[in-house]
């Protein structure tokens, strides 16, 4: 059986809110509260991060931290990228959602010549580049870096050339050019998005399986469509961002809590499916910030109540 890894990596710089670099320990806590041994049954390690940066009063308002990201992508990159060599099963826990550039980087630097499709439980697209973000937050900028598409027909800033280096080499991180094509990456429960983001979606054709069509055709239907859309592809990543629930059912716990969510069971169910075809190389849990949370812990508990029923699945499809 290969052996499951768990990264810990405690990175929010990505993120318009702090905190999320404590969503790790929170889901721990969880754990612990639970009477679970969850955490000591795999090995672990942690990932250096640049929380540092926080204080660099340095602006860059249309791609913040875009240097500390850059080097801590690079870094996520390079860890997901020795353990899948060393044949473990990355199980990446990260702060805010910028990281998954570095992690579906590693897996292409492991596997440069296979194709990889991207499954994003989400409330939101993450497709604005430096161009395009009204926040300038990274953390909604991963999947333009994976597709590498600037979207500049939308474009609103004026970017730096300092900027545009960084952005460039982000674009470039594991291999050149883009990681993914449109038509593996697919979408559940994003219902957040911007215009240019949308302009984007329907460009690229990215499917979107909202929160109601899901509900409305059946979970089956439509993961079985997802799974026959990406059945050329040779590996799949899957992240669960915990905004992907129902802030008003589970909780505020996360940095841009979206109301009218699925909730865990559906979550738990979506992630399933997709470990059964083992094909899955990669999977990465986001966002859980316990400094928002209005109901003690509760977004990171339900967030290991989802990891632990979905890591009873991933170690059969690993045998």
């Amino acid at each position: 059986m290969k052996p499951i890894k768990i990264l810990k990596n405690r990175s929010d710089i990505g993120a318009g809110t702090r905190g999320s670099d404590m969503g790790i320990d929170a889901i721990e806590i969880a754990a612990i509260n639970a009477n679970n041994n969850y955490f000591t049954q795999f090995d672990s390690e942690d990932i250096e991060t640049e929380n540092q940066s926080i204080y660099n009063k340095t602006k860059n308002s249309f791609a913040k931290r875009i240097k500390n990201i850059h080097s801590h992508c690079i870094r996520v990159s390079n860890t997901v990228c020795k353990n899948i060599e060393n044949n473990n099963f990355p199980l990446v826990l990260s702060g805010d959602h910028s990281s998954a550039l570095g992690t579906i980087s590693g897996i292409k630097k492991a596997y440069p010549n296979k194709r990889l499709g991207v499954i994003w439980i989400d409330a939101h697209a993450d497709l604005h580049s430096p161009y395009t973000s009204p926040s300038g937050n990274i953390h909604g900028m991963p999947l333009a870096a994976a597709l590498s598409e600037d979207n500049m027909d939308c474009k609103i800033n004026t970017v730096t050339s300092e900027t545009e280096e960084h952005w460039t080499g982000i674009k470039n991180i594991g291999c050149v050019g883009a990681k993914v094509k449109p038509e593996d990456l697919i979408f559940f429960g994003v219902r957040d998005t911007e215009e240019p983001e949308d302009k984007q979606i329907e460009k690229l054709g990215i499917k979107n399986y909202k929160v109601s069509e899901v509900r409305y055709r059946t979970l089956n239907t439509c993961v079985n469509e997802a799974i026959e859309q990406l059945k050329d592809c040779d590996y799949i990543y899957v992240s669960f961002d915990v905004d992907s629930m129902d802030c008003d059912a589970i909780s505020y716990g996360t940095g841009t809590p979206v109301p009218k969510g699925f909730d865990q069971y559906e979550v738990i169910q979506i992630i399933n499916k997709f470990l059964e075809t083992k094909k899955v190389i990669c999977l990465e849990f986001v966002e859980v910030n316990p400094l928002l949370d209005t109901k003690g812990n509760k977004m990171a508990e339900t967030a290991f109540e989802v990891l632990d029923n979905v890591t009873k699945v991933l170690k059969d499809a690993l045998k």
